[in-house]
């Protein structure tokens, strides 16, 4: 059996080098995304060899995979979600439960957030009964300041929960600083970061709580999942009740009577005995990976480094290439921090002779695919327009990206031809719309 299984591993690898598309780059013809997987044959093999192993529901993969995430960011809890928007809602909700007394959140409260963003990083508030605090982001950086975040926090401020963006990160141990002073709770959105530094330290690890995404766009993926990370260990408990349906029973799968005392609990208005692992301590959900999921995990934490080594090396090629091109605002790193670049940001000056929407057309008409700074001003999505939020200071900068701001990609599997084509054809557009004319060297 077991040489059965290494001949369709090997079978898997042959067949995993036969699908490799080997045609050569055509510019103007071939895809330039802006984001995607990297995916190599032992990737192909970790599903195939879960697969075989009938490994349909969380299990040793899973466990295997929190235990070295948590491990490589120095935190000692991590809990797997089928999501990184799970993971935003599961590590917010938690912040809710009645196990933290008079200092959990309540309905009302408010929660600091950035305008410019994701929705579900604000989501979980807003779902949650709390009212989100908007303030404004800077560009270049596209992130907030702990000088903006300072100036927020008001009698009712009673949390911070922000993500950074597009792998630059915020002043995350500036706003931790504030955190701590006001008694605040902080959640720090890394679904766009994993590798990057602040101060010489992993963000995701500044937080109460952290989440991560493993959606196919992200540093690491899984197809679909996420993750909530935390060296709370109360926290962590009440994380991984809400996500497994809300139950107080902590067995893993397939187990029993892990605490020796599964029919002697008197919990809630139960009769005493009550089977434990059908008592539920929080209004919970079934957010869970699989174990198919997990292996795929393994094999790409393990390139962890080398992704984050391109896409520094990419980001790098186009601010080089770009750097002089009139009308274009390039992006720049957060002082103090060495970024895990998710996209490379261009903001076109609102008085220059072109508009965004004409260079972005461009742009997809030579296959080059860009993406918006995500929902832009989020208090102008229509989601949002109704729901109660406040705004501190004047939100220009986050409209000035709503209307005039885009992406394009580094991600690993790009190569130096594709980077450079992007380069000569936002040069050439600019050039052709009122800059400076340009010849390459």
């Amino acid at each position: 059996m077991r040489g059965e299984k290494a001949f369709i591993l090997d079978e898997v690898r042959r067949y995993h080098k036969e699908q490799q598309d080997d045609r050569p780059f055509v510019p103007g013809v071939t895809e330039i995304w802006p984001s995607g997987a990297t995916l190599d044959a032992e990737d192909r093999v970790a599903l195939v060899e879960a697969a075989l192993e009938m490994r349909i529901a969380a299990g040793p993969s899973s466990r295997t995979f929190e235990s070295r995430f948590a491990k490589r960011l120095g935190l000692r809890k991590a809990h797997l979600t089928n999501s990184g928007s799970s993971a935003n809602l599961l590590a917010f909700t938690a912040l809710t439960s009645h196990t933290l007394g008079e200092r959990r959140l309540r309905p009302g409260d408010e929660v600091i957030t950035v305008a410019a963003g994701f929705p579900t990083t604000v989501n979980p508030i807003v779902q949650n009964g709390l009212v989100p605090v908007f303030i404004d982001v800077e560009l270049g950086t596209y992130n907030t300041t702990a000088e903006r975040v300072a100036e927020a926090i008001g009698p009712r401020t009673r949390a911070i929960m922000i993500a950074h963006a597009l792998g630059n990160p915020f002043e995350v141990e500036e706003i931790a600083r504030l955190a701590k002073d006001h008694d605040l709770f902080f959640v720090e959105d890394n679904c766009d970061a994993v590798g990057t530094t602040y101060n010489g330290k992993p963000t995701g690890t500044f937080g109460d709580l952290s989440t991560v995404s493993f959606y196919p766009a992200h540093h690491l993926t899984m197809g679909e999942g996420g993750c909530v990370l935390t060296s709370d260990l109360k926290l962590a408990r009440v994380v991984e009740s809400l996500r497994d349906w809300g139950r107080d029973c902590w067995c893993e799968p397939g187990k029993n009577d892990t605490c020796f005392k599964r029919f002697d609990y008197q919990m809630g208005n139960l009769p005493h005995g009550y089977d434990h692992k059908y008592i539920f301590s929080h209004v919970g959900y079934n957010l869970k990976a699989t174990d198919l999921q997990a292996s795929l995990g393994l094999t790409q934490l393990a390139k962890l480094d080398e992704f984050t080594a391109a896409r520094k090396r990419n980001w790098q090629r186009l601010r080089d290439g770009l750097e002089g091109v009139p009308y274009l605002l390039l992006p720049e790193a957060t002082k103090n921090s060495d970024p895990s670049w998710f996209g490379f940001v261009i903001t076109v000056d609102p008085d220059a002779p072109f508009h965004r929407s004409a260079l972005v057309d461009f742009l997809e008409s030579r296959k080059i695919g860009t993406r918006r700074l995500f929902a832009g001003n989020l208090t102008r999505q229509p989601a949002y327009v109704d729901q109660p939020h406040r705004v501190v200071g004047d939100l220009r900068n986050s409209d000035i990206i709503t209307e005039h701001t885009f992406w394009v990609g580094v991600f690993p599997a790009l190569t130096d031809e594709m980077l450079d084509y992007v380069i000569s054809s936002v040069r050439e557009f600019v050039a052709a719309n009122g800059g400076p004319a340009w010849t390459s060297a």
